[in-house]
């Protein structure tokens, strides 16, 4: 009897279930998605009776991640507003092909979501696959730089500065980072700046780097100074230019770099690198200019006459520095140091006198004395101040004064000149009187105008009376003389055609006839016929 019972119950309960389960089949209004699929026919895991409201609870029963957003009002489902329910969104039972909701790609709000999509993560370019990848949920796509940008820290960093790439990196560009290199133990500053990361980083490896100057330059200090100056790059060089340096050499040397020194670089006073023992003197480093200028006639000591400012320029000072100081032409920057320092400069003495240097110039081959000064003055060698009334026997008057010394002085010695007015005026002579007035010009001309002559005929022993006025000089002057005029001053010397009497009355016709008129004769005169 009991087997009979238990058989009957349990055909009960067999019979039941096949037809609750056909019960919701046929209440259902279609097939639920694919996700939903094994619990189809358990309606009661997503349906309350008779209490539609807390059905959304029943939502969270199984999607327990979006429970927790929605509680702790994170992710997208926990910042959407709190009044929706699930179903307003996820609606099922549209077949096992149909999405449980639509799902516009371009209106979503990223920015509800955990992570807001800014600049280039926002750009056309950047898909939802590139993220989001297909059999995962959106909300399990990966946040972390690294996982989309791994490839690109493997090329770049190699895992060496972690997985935070945020700390250096930004949306706006990826390859533009904001890594703040000061609060790292090496600030970067000057040129710093500028280089890239992979110059001092090498290999990626961003720890332990080596932070000396020497580690990055070395190449450099190969090249400049073959490690001759020590590590500390920084001592010298600085982080604006490398080329620039800030090395005080007028405080750490004993040398200070004056004018043109300042600008001359290292390695032209410091041969083949070296800066210990550096020689100071000048002419260590310029005698070639030495060889070139006074090929060491003037000693070593190159700053008793030149000056940092420009090697050019001297400082000697030969007015105040000798016995000899430098006037006029002199002076003039023309006139060269080796022009009178033939020898050595200290050795040899130079003589202050004119002749010494102006011997080859000396046209009077040294009848003048060796005195030039007394003629020449330094402003200028050709404009003498030869005082020819005090220091010769014939002062310079009138006319004179104005003539070129070579006019009379037609040979440089100037002893050999005379000093009688026909030495020089016997062309002017010769042109008018022919030597009839002898050659004592000064007789008739001046030293004011050789035309403008004042002879006084009366002042001689032969006074012009009478008709003797209108006669012409030559009348009387008629033979070339030597010197003073001496003529007969007896009538006769000249009337001795006209003399009618042949002599008869001597040669003194004055005393018959009258001077005005020769045709006119004096009355009583008694004539001693001897005379």
């Amino acid at each position: 009897m009991k087997t009979i019972i238990r058989a009957l119950a349990l055909a009960s309960v067999l019979l039941t279930v096949p037809i609750h389960a056909q019960a919701n089949k046929l209440l259902m209004p279609g097939e639920v998605i694919k996700g939903h699929a094994k619990e189809e026919e358990a309606c009661e895991k997503c349906h309350k009776k008779f209490d539609k409201k807390a059905q959304s609870n029943l939502c969270m029963d199984c999607h327990k991640d979006v429970g927790k957003d929605v509680d702790s009002k994170k992710g997208y489902h926990g910042r959407i507003e709190e009044q929706k329910e699930c179903k307003e969104c996820h609606t099922d039972h549209k077949g096992r092909d149909e999405k449980i909701a639509e799902f516009d790609h371009d209106k979503f709000e990223h920015d509800k979501t955990d992570f807001a999509l800014k600049h280039k993560h926002a750009e056309s370019k950047v898909k939802c696959e590139d993220c989001h990848k297909a059999g995962k949920k959106f909300s399990q796509a990966p946040s972390y730089c690294n996982d989309c940008h791994k490839k690109d820290d493997d090329k770049a960093h190699k895992g060496g500065l972690g997985t935070d790439c945020a700390k250096c990196h930004n949306e706006k560009d990826w390859k533009k980072a904001v890594f703040d290199h000061s609060k790292t133990k090496f600030d970067l500053r000057g040129k710093h700046v500028d280089v890239k990361c992979d110059k001092c980083h090498i290999d990626g490896k961003f720890k332990k780097t080596p932070m000396e100057c020497v580690a990055c330059h070395k190449k450099d200090d190969d090249k400049a100074h073959k490690g001759k100056m020590g590590k500390k790059c920084e001592s010298c060089h600085v982080d604006r230019d490398w080329k620039e340096l800030r090395f005080d050499h007028d405080k750490q040397t004993k040398y200070p770099l004056l004018g043109k020194h300042a600008d001359v670089k290292c390695d032209k006073c410091h041969i083949d690198k070296k800066y210990k023992d550096t020689p100071k003197a000048c002419s260590s480093c310029h005698k070639k200019d030495d060889d070139k200028a006074h090929k060491g006639k003037y000693g070593k000591k190159c700053e008793s006459c030149h000056v940092e400012k420009d090697w050019k320029e001297v400082k000697f000072n030969h007015d105040k520095q000798t016995k000899y100081p430098l006037i006029g032409k002199h002076a003039d920057p023309k006139v060269k140091c080796v022009a009178c320092h033939k020898g050595d400069l200290y050795k040899d003495k130079l003589k202050t006198d004119c002749y010494s240097c102006h011997e080859k110039d000396d046209k009077h081959k040294g009848q003048e004395g060796k005195k030039c000064e007394s003629c020449h003055n330094e402003r200028d060698w050709k404009k003498t101040s030869f005082n020819h009334n005090r220091m010769s026997k014939f002062p310079l008057l009138g006319g004179h004064a104005l003539v070129e010394c070579k006019k009379c002085h037609a040979a440089p010695t100037f002893k050999d000149a005379k000093s009688d007015c026909w030495s020089c005026h016997k062309k002017d002579d010769d042109k008018t009187h022919k030597q009839r007035f002898g050659t004592e010009c000064q007789e008739c001309h001046n030293v004011r105008n050789w035309k403008a002559w004042d002879f006084d005929h009366d002042k001689t022993d032969f006074s012009l009376g009478g008709s003797h006025k209108e006669v012409g000089c030559y009348k009387c002057h008629d033979k070339p003389m030597d010197g003073k005029v001496k003529l007969a001053s007896a009538c006769g010397s000249c009337h001795a055609r006209e003399d009618v009497h042949n002599g008869s009355y001597g040669d003194q016709c004055q005393r018959c006839h009258d001077g005005n008129k020769w045709s006119k004769i004096k009355i009583g005169v008694k004539i001693d016929v001897k005379k």
